[in-house]
């Protein structure tokens, strides 16, 4: 049977109201209902709750409705002009041992829209209770043919029927509706003022749970728009990651996650979390990610992105405090940098299945201090993985964090080519129940990339270097079946590697890349960067520059560990 339809009979010492009680029975009966109902932040559960106390000690039937959009969205319709009402039953409660007809005629989580004359709609539009001691057999029969049920004549006829508002803070969420069979006393005005006094106590109950179901909706549709809909797909590595938020508005946080695009292929991965709950956590989340994001641009160390945010969320709101960790990673060296602070390290899985903690200092979180973050670099083998999480995924009343991580590390450990359904299994053991917390998980696999993905050239820093570039870009764009982008990134190279040779030191490394796009690298020893500048019409430096800037869709130049690269992007045909 639904959990929502109740079916009860006396229990001891519980009496039954088939004739009007004693006051001490109505005391005890509002002491139950002041204990009993509310217990949850559920419209559902409230609504049951209410039908546990009246049925059978107040009525022999009973029902909780109340309107349709506070369910599915939390707000109070408009007011229609015809006075009818869409509401939903949320419960109903019935005595043994005859709950069929009641369930046949009155089934749960029906959506129904009273009309005007219906003593439904009148109790809702006036705010007031509707009485009728005994229903004669003609009301009955309007009410059962409004509902189209010859049920619903049958359960009602001869019944003494009562509708009681539920309102609380000045609105209507909907109405009670209590009934008591033909052998049973018909309800008085005594009845009638403790309905109203069961249907206040609910209505605050039922309007707290509404107002808690509209926050959480609100603090999840802001964080679920602040995360990004769609990773990126970096090259030389697979992708996999969840969210999910906490069973309860509590937990409703800060964790976030995200993989962002960096110059010649590469890429930064990232997964924070915001101490603090709700909706502030949220918004805070979100500017963290916006200005992460903002810092990967700048193709700065990891420790100095950490720093940076560190600084920037002192600055936002010195209360609010985050952990992070951030790494970046070259797909052809398959080098790795990371930096935290204050976050739980990284997981390492090796392609044998050994598992291994990510070595670094743990840093402080930001919004705590001014110390820099340190930058820590790993070559990755072929086919790891790596396994960025929140403590919400290894931390829980149950066990601490150190616990956690050993049963993550278990589960990791097992082989599993597919990063989805490890997502999954994760998630699903880690997490079994109810939680106060959300998380977040992002899987990497690491792969080589092939010759049809990387080709490079060492070129001496001297004039003729330029000739030889354009025939090796030619050769290998043929080769790789992009013969159309060949004349326009010959082009693009020879400026690029000519400057490398006219002001740069040293050897000219050339190097392509075929991702999502189409990157060219030329590498040289001289720290200082290309400036695009304006040039008079007699001065013949710096065309070559403005031509790059024309032709390519982006370009631009960041450091090195011996100088600097240059870096030219295209769009793929």
């Amino acid at each position: 049977m639904n959990r929502r339809f109740v079916t009860r009979s006396p229990g001891a010492g519980e009496p039954r109201m088939g004739s009007p009680a004693s006051l001490h029975e109505r005391l005890s009966l509002l002491t139950a209902a002041s204990r009993r109902i509310g217990t949850t932040l559920d419209l559902f559960e409230t609504g049951r709750e209410l039908m546990e106390v009246a049925v059978p000690q107040f009525a022999d039937a009973a029902g909780v409705l109340v309107q349709d959009r506070l369910v599915r969205e939390g707000e109070f319709p408009h007011r229609t002009n015809d006075g009818s009402a869409l509401v939903r039953r949320i419960a109903v409660g019935v005595a043994a041992p005859s709950p069929g007809e009641y369930a046949t005629a009155f089934p749960v989580d029906e959506v129904v829209v009273y009309e005007a004359w219906t003593p439904y709609a009148t109790s809702m539009a006036t705010g007031t209770p509707i009485l009728h001691p005994r229903l004669d057999a003609r009301t009955a029969d309007r009410i059962g043919r409004f509902w189209k049920r010859g049920s619903v004549s049958k359960v009602l006829e001869n019944s003494s029927f009562l509708v009681v508002p539920l309102k609380a803070r000045g609105r209507v969420l909907g109405f009670a509706v209590f009934t008591r069979e033909p052998s049973s006393a018909p309800f008085d005005e005594q009845d009638v003022t403790l309905g109203e006094e069961l249907a206040a106590r609910t209505a605050i109950c039922l309007d707290n749970a509404r107002l808690y179901g509209h926050e959480r909706r609100t603090a999840l549709t802001l964080q679920s728009s602040l995360l990004p809909a769609d990773l990126h797909r970096p090259l030389g590595l697979s992708i996999a990651s969840r969210y999910l938020p906490a069973s309860d508005l509590a937990g409703v946080g800060g964790d976030w996650y995200d993989v962002i695009p960096l110059p010649g292929c590469r890429a930064a991965l990232v997964v924070g979390d915001v101490m603090g709950h709700g909706i502030r956590a949220a918004a805070t989340m979100g500017q963290l990610r916006t200005a992460a994001r903002t810092l990967a641009g700048l193709d700065l160390p990891p420790g100095e992105v950490l720093f940076r945010l560190n600084r920037m969320s002192q600055d936002l709101d010195p209360t609010q405090i985050a952990t992070c960790v951030y790494a970046t990673y070259d797909p052809v060296t398959r080098r790795c940098a990371f930096a935290r602070a204050g976050h739980v390290p990284p997981i390492l899985i090796r392609p044998d299945g050994e598992t291994e903690l990510v070595e670094m200092p743990a840093g402080l979180p930001l919004g705590i201090g001014d110390a820099p973050a340190e930058t820590v670099e790993l070559t990755l083998p072929h086919g790891s993985v790596l396994a960025f999480y929140t403590d919400g995924l290894v931390e829980s009343r149950d066990r601490d964090i150190d616990e956690g991580i050993g049963a993550l590390r278990g589960l990791l450990a097992e082989r599993n080519d597919d990063l989805e359904e490890v997502c999954d299994l994760t998630i699903g053991a880690q997490r079994p129940g109810h939680e106060r917390d959300d998380i977040a998980l992002l899987l990497a696999r690491v792969r080589e990339l092939s010759p049809a993905e990387v080709a490079q050239l060492t070129l001496p820093a001297e004039t003729g270097s330029a000739v030889r570039a354009r025939r090796f870009v030619r050769a290998t764009l043929t080769g790789w079946g992009l013969g159309a982008l060949a004349a326009t990134t010959e082009l693009l190279v020879s400026e690029v590697v000519t400057n490398a040779v006219l002001h740069g030191e040293g050897p000219i490394g050339l190097r392509l890349l075929r991702g999502h796009r189409l990157v060219c690298e030329v590498a040289d020893r001289s720290p200082v960067a290309p400036v695009l500048r304006e040039a008079s019409g007699a001065d013949d430096s710096g065309r070559g520059l403005r031509l790059v800037n024309q032709v390519a869709r982006r370009w631009g130049s960041r450091p090195a560990p011996e100088g600097k690269i240059v870096w030219v992007e295209q769009n793929l045909p």
